[in-house]
């Protein structure tokens, strides 16, 4: 009896596009800097930079952040807009770090007691200056604020920065 040796059809392995995986890395590291800055010891969030552009904060209010009226400070409105679209221009300059020069907030619904997602998006500039909007979702979907945001390169390395950690 005879065996035949049956070989499995050659799969073709794609290596990883070093472009795409310096990209993936570079938001990692951006989400490890933004969770060791220390201002988040005081608004606990969890940042995610899906692509570039995009960056979405997921946090909880509660009544720690909420003034005498009973609901959410503006303090945290304007954090949670600004960061969200700060890391969405930042996601897109991989050697320095951007410093906010103006941003500009429209309220539009007190936020209570929940989870909420500060959603940032990417709109003009490449080479000095960025522009980013940003938007906060509360958990029945409903917006509860927007916010536009110009955001410029610094002097400051990433690459220098405690926290921003390239895998």
């Amino acid at each position: 009896m005879r065996f035949m040796r049956c070989s499995a059809p050659a799969r073709r392995v794609t290596p990883p596009d070093p472009a795409t995986a310096g990209e993936a890395a570079h938001f990692r590291a951006l989400e490890n800097l933004y969770a060791a800055a220390p201002i988040n010891r005081l608004f606990e969030s969890r940042l995610e930079i899906p692509e570039p552009g995009i960056a979405r904060i997921h946090f909880d209010i509660d009544e720690r952040y909420f003034h005498a009226g009973g609901a959410a400070h503006g303090t945290s409105y304007f954090k949670m807009l600004d960061d969200a679209a700060f890391y969405a221009a930042n996601s897109l300059v991989s050697d320095r770090f951007l410093l906010t020069t103006a941003f500009n907030l429209l309220l539009t619904k007190p936020l209570r007691s929940g989870p909420v997602v500060a959603e940032g998006r990417w709109i003009s500039g490449q080479r000095r200056v960025f522009v980013a909007e940003a938007r906060l979702i509360d958990e029945s979907g409903e917006e509860a604020a927007r916010g536009t945001g110009t955001f410029m390169r610094s002097r400051i390395a990433l690459a220098g920065l405690p926290g921003y950690r390239v895998a």
